[in-house]
This record gives C-alpha cells, sequence and structure tokens, in this order.
C-alpha cells in the first residue's frame, strides 16, 4: 500500500466489564486521555502508557472472554482517502462502510477497516 502512517494509533479492546477495564489499565499505569459515550451508546475509553501507547476500551456484549479478544489494530493515518484508494488498489477485503466517521475528540475521527487472511481486522484512522 502507498500511503503515509504515523505509525500504531491504538489497539481496541472490547470489554463487557468497561469499570473494571479501566482501573485495570490505570493500574499498569495507563492514563485516561479521552473518555465519551459513542452515538450507539456505548462507552469509550482511550487510554494512554508513556505518551506512546493508546488503548481504546469500549463496551461490548459480544466479548470473547479469551486469549484472542482484540479486536483490532488501528494504523495512524494522514490522508484516510488516500490510504482507502491504495487498500481499495490492492485488493484489501475492507470491512467497514468504506470511510466511516465518530465524533471522538476534538473534531471528529475518520476511519475504514479490513480483514486479513486470520479474520484479523486493521483499521486505518485519521483524527480530525
Amino acid at each position: 500500500m502507498d500511503f503515509k502512517s504515523n505509525g500504531i494509533q491504538h489497539i481496541g479492546l472490547p470489554t463487557n466489564c468497561f469499570d473494571e477495564s479501566c482501573a485495570f489499565y490505570k493500574t499498569l499505569g495507563f492514563v485516561c486521555r479521552y473518555e465519551t459515550v459513542a452515538p450507539s451508546g456505548v462507552r469509550v475509553a482511550f487510554y494512554e502508557l508513556d505518551d506512546s501507547f493508546m488503548m481504546e476500551i469500549y463496551e461490548d456484549s459480544n466479548v470473547a472472554g479469551m486469549s484472542g479478544a482484540i479486536n483490532h489494530v488501528s494504523i495512524d493515518c494522514t490522508d484516510i482517502e488516500t490510504a482507502f484508494a491504495s487498500a481499495n488498489a490492492a485488493g484489501l477485503k475492507i470491512v467497514s462502510d468504506g470511510i466511516e466517521a465518530l465524533p471522538f475528540w476534538s473534531n471528529g475521527v475518520r476511519f475504514f477497516i479490513i480483514e486479513g487472511p486470520n479474520k484479523e481486522r486493521v483499521e486505518f484512522c485519521q483524527v480530525l
């Protein structure tokens, strides 16, 4: 793929025990950088460790509850349109509804998600 990335943006962790999960990551030294309720009504929080590693913790009733329960790895993009065009050109399986948007952070985010050969999900995300 031909696009500009700033590296890993976050790891998405679904949880059916939101408060307990947030407390767990606080115990590990993570600091809450952003918390909100998504338009779907679920609570979402972004916890950061040492200004370098971010976890997105969000409510989900369909948690696997076993090793491998991480939902996605998010790559930080500087130009979501170019990344999307590149993913399409590469023939990657896009599992999101094209480029989507959420009202997170100050100005929102735009993202899309692809699926890898092991059903892993990789999100490409641009914070606006």
